[in-house]
């Protein structure tokens, strides 16, 4: 489209330009993505993977044509008005990744995201295009050191409430935030940025190894250069997107987001994937998928181990080995390796099962994942069940309502939540919020403070990876919609039940009807700018907020 014939003699004279020669024209162009910043410690080192990948699509006889992406830090974004921002910016990477592609018509697409928003963007817009394409992300951060123990970015989030409340010294906290996070890498725990990385392996768009290979070591480089060979081999065989992102595929990929207990915020992502590759995927999947998977591993923040540590036993490759000897996981399904996942799985191997569990001795009988429904959620919440204290798997108790997650945090912070309470922060959603923040301060601040097991937390905005505790979040329909969460008051009784899947406002139907007659929409925060249009066009969470 852009290299043959008289017509694109203009065309070829730009590529000269740049220094391109009428041999390399003669070549396969892959576009390589590369999302790399200085704001993000997972896209730092981002440049070096993809001169890797140069590397392989070279060896491979084809020419690497690199561009950019953006990205947004979501530590960095959090607590302020920049995560408005976050989950808004997966809509703007899919959507500059896709004119990029066929604006240059690459032949195929190399995808070098790392953290949050960044890998569902690029993997939207993969699936949207459908043409040849291989996702290699910048691998893990390995964790910190304090005083003997491993830490992430977590610890320091909740080292904030355990200063509040008088449990820890300013100078410790400064010591523990000097090295919770050592260097270059997505968070080194299971938070939103690995479990990603983790299911972009499962799905079969990324190599095996892709989830779980530390960012600084050589493996990683290995497996860049890997993934741009395997760029061409897709290009020469005409392996496309759609023919591995299936309904089968997409089922895998939930399997292991249940055994490993991923952040919440898969339940956003994967859905809008799937919207983008037209497979019809509903949130009652989760549920079912959860309800026969036990919870295998137990990673930070939920539980002591890490992702190296998941590396070491053998990474997602191991894990689904585990899961397909129980009938969990299809391994007739096409991966970007040109082989089925039953191929890829013949050399894997569980090598500590005290990170990986056998199938008779899980962490739990079922997945990481809870789907809640309930006068409150109609359309669906999420709760990460595999990081919620027993004591909280039932809860009822009095709300305490907040329209902003700032007043929230300050309540918190101020002394005036109480054991037993069900905070309530609503326009938070993907329209009122807009763009649906993250709510890692608070629930990290009631985990410093020791409340985590007291307290609940309910949202229509969403929460980190890092988060544990009882925190339900993508409360459908949102309060900007007119949700029942609009009409919850101070005081209210809110009762949870996780294991039954239940989450009910218990106030009488009449003065619910009351209270809508006089309920009105509030104006919204922002009506300008890209969150303006964003919030004029965004769907609910139960749909993967995905924009009309």
């Amino acid at each position: 489209m852009v290299k043959k014939g008289v017509e694109r003699a203009p065309h070829r004279s730009l590529f000269m330009a740049m220094g391109y020669t009428p041999e390399e024209l003669e070549r396969p162009l892959i576009g390589v993505c590369n999302s790399a910043n200085e704001i993000i410690p997972g896209h730092i080192h981002l440049s070096k993977i993809t001169e890797a990948v140069k590397s392989g699509i070279r060896m491979a006889g084809g020419v690497p044509v690199e561009f950019g992406a953006i990205g947004v830090c979501d530590g960095i974004a959090m607590g302020h008005r920049g995560m408005k921002y976050s989950l808004a910016s997966r809509e703007l990477i899919a959507d500059s990744v896709e004119t990029m592609a066929t604006a240059h018509c690459f032949d195929a697409l190399v995808l070098i995201p790392n953290c949050d928003k960044i890998v569902p963007g690029m993997l939207m817009a993969a699936a949207r295009l459908n043409i040849p394409a291989v996702v290699i992300s910048g691998g893990p951060m390995l964790p910190g050191n304090y005083r003997g123990s491993a830490v992430s970015v977590t610890d320091v989030f909740e080292a904030v409430g355990t200063v509040n409340a008088g449990k820890m010294s300013c100078e410790d906290l400064e010591e523990l935030e000097m090295c919770a996070c050592p260097g270059c890498g997505s968070c080194s725990g299971m938070f939103t940025a690995n479990s990603m990385n983790c299911l972009v392996e499962a799905l079969g768009m990324g190599m095996p190894g892709n989830g779980t290979v530390p960012a600084v070591s050589g493996a990683r480089i290995r497996l860049a250069k890997e993934a741009g060979m395997k760029a061409v081999e897709v290009w020469r065989r005409n392996i496309l997107p759609r023919d591995i992102m299936t309904k089968e595929a997409f089922a895998n990929a939930i399997t292991v987001d249940m055994a490993l207990g991923c952040s919440t915020n898969t339940v956003l992502h994967v859905p809008a994937i799937a919207v983008e590759a037209g497979v019809p995927l509903e949130l009652e999947a989760f549920d079912s998928i959860s309800d026969k998977t036990p919870h295998l591993c137990n990673l930070a923040p939920a539980g002591n181990h890490f992702l190296v540590d998941l590396d070491e036993a053998g990474g997602v490759q191991a894990v689904m080995k585990t899961l397909s000897k129980a009938g969990l996981i299809n391994g007739d399904v096409l991966t970007v390796t040109g082989e089925t996942v039953r191929r890829n799985l013949e050399r894997a191997a569980v090598k500590r099962e005290d990170v990986i569990r056998p199938l008779n001795n899980p962490y739990h009988e079922k997945g990481g994942i809870a789907i809640l429904r309930g006068n409150i959620a109609p359309g669906g919440a999420v709760v990460k069940q595999a990081a919620v204290a027993d004591e909280m798997l039932r809860h009822q108790g009095p709300a305490r309502v907040f329209n902003s997650e700032e007043e929230a945090q300050a309540a918190i912070t101020g002394g005036k939540i109480n054991a037993g309470d069900v905070i309530v922060i609503r326009y938070e959603g993907p329209k009122g919020g807009p763009g649906m923040r993250e709510m890692l301060s608070p629930t990290s601040t009631l985990a410093g403070m020791g409340l985590d097991k007291c307290v609940a937390l309910i949202t229509d905005g969403r929460f980190s990876g890092a988060t544990r505790g009882a925190a339900i979040g993508h409360i459908s329909p949102e309060a900007m919609e007119g949700g029942l969460i609009a009409l919850v008051e101070e005081g209210d009784t809110i009762n949870i039940d996780i294991p039954e899947k239940r989450l009910d406002l218990l106030v009488d139907d009449a003065v619910l009807a009351q209270r809508r007659s006089a309920w009105k929409e509030p104006k919204a925060k922002i009506s300008g700018g890209y969150l303006g249009r964003y919030a004029r066009l965004v769907t609910s969470a139960g749909t993967g907020a995905v924009l009309k």
